[in-house]
């Protein structure tokens, strides 16, 4: 449980299936992919192994992520906590600094849950059915890790499998519909190789991935074009079917960057319940409409007020966020604003919120407190003149 990637395996993790030869004579669905992805699948690193805590991880990272992105983070994952013991012992603010950038947090608080949890068992779940049990782990990542790690017959469903499914078997039913989820997994479950599970559900996500496209797919190169009902029926851009989407909300928050006369800034940790939870932010407010200067200025004690940043849009999943920053430099230590002063290394250190990350690039460049000796002194020198 728990060891470095074993890169001793042969390709995308393929060792136990049989030679290629294997597949010439068989045109079956899972074996035309099969072959095809043999050739052409994508060589990623989480598949050079059989070991599950490596595969979870990859799973986790590539919830509502491009592997492209995603590979990288696995890569920082793996490198620091090698072993999920490792990652267990981790703190949540490390692991969340190490999570910045891919965005829905709540999978880095869980991804350490589930590593706890599991160090707590004394050992990594072997079972489709024991790896539900783990916090952040659904149906699709349950399948994926049991039969990638295991081999057990479990057909994996996430967008790439519900895309070549829709369109070769020309399925209309809404894949976020009730009544979808069941016909889906009852498909993939029929059209699952049972022989080969790993390597049929990784051909078969590759297939959606990298031929059978959103927008234009490359139905030429398709190995089951022949018998795809979509293409027979000029379908192929209508498949699959999604329900309406719910309707975007709209919030309006207003940061502000308050920093001490010592170069000091004032942080805040999100609390539970929110978007930002337990990521690290300067002090917020939210608004029906976006706050003008003049009343960001009177929620501030007094000090220079000057606009960073206005009118930044970030979307998240059924809610759009318009973003101002402000920078507030105080004229005395004295701040009435609840939060903790933090050097920038502090700040560095820190997991920060997506749309704050570029606001602190441009801001970190300035010449501001940085050691652990003038950081001391400042928040000396700020509790001293608070008293007197």
């Amino acid at each position: 449980m728990g060891v470095s990637p074993d890169t001793s395996a042969h390709k995308r993790g393929t060792d136990s299936a049989p030679p290629e030869e294997a597949f010439r004579d068989d045109l079956s669905f899972a074996a035309r992919i099969e072959k095809w992805y043999r050739q052409s699948g994508r060589d990623l690193p989480w598949r050079h192994t059989r070991d599950a805590y490596p595969i979870w991880l990859s799973e986790i990272i590539l919830q509502q992520t491009r592997v492209e992105q995603g590979r990288d983070y696995w890569h920082r994952f793996t490198e620091r906590y090698p072993s999920v013991e490792d990652l267990a012992r981790a703190s949540e603010d490390e692991v969340m600094r190490l999570w910045q950038g891919l965005g829905y947090y709540s999978r880095a608080r869980n991804l350490l849950k589930a590593a706890r949890q599991i160090v707590a068992t004394g050992h990594f779940p072997a079972s489709y059915q024991e790896l539900l049990s783990l916090p952040g782990v659904g149906r699709y990542t349950a399948a994926a890790v049991a039969s990638f790690a295991y081999d057990e017959p479990r057909a994996v469903v996430d967008g790439n499998v519900y895309r070549v499914l829709a369109r070769h078997e020309g399925i209309s039913t809404p894949i976020d519909s009730s009544p979808g989820a069941k016909e889906f997994a009852l498909t993939a479950h029929q059209r699952l190789d049972k022989s080969r599970p790993a390597l049929y559900n990784q051909a078969i996500m590759d297939l959606g991935a990298i031929i059978c496209k959103p927008a234009s797919p490359m139905c030429a190169q398709c190995p089951v074009a022949d018998t795809c009902a979509a293409l027979a029926t000029g379908q192929v851009d209508s498949l699959p079917v999604k329900q309406q989407r719910p309707k975007t909300s709209e919030r309006f928050l207003t940061f502000v960057c308050v920093t001490s006369p010592a170069g000091l800034y004032l942080m805040q940790k999100r609390g539970v319940g929110d978007i930002y939870r337990g990521l690290y932010q300067f002090p917020m407010w939210e608004s029906d409409t976006p706050l003008s200067a003049p009343e960001v200025e009177k929620r501030l004690p007094p000090g220079r007020v000057t606009l960073i940043k206005s009118g930044v849009r970030h979307r998240l999943t059924h809610r759009l966020l318009h973003i101002d920053f402000y920078e507030c430099l105080l004229d005395s230590p004295t701040c009435p604003i609840g939060g903790r002063w933090m050097t920038a290394a502090e700040v560095e250190s820190c997991a920060l919120p997506r749309p704050m990350e570029q606001v602190w690039a441009k801001l970190q460049s300035r010449n501001f407190a940085t050691s652990k000796e003038m950081a001391n002194f400042a928040r000396a020198d700020i509790k001293r003149k608070t008293q007197t």
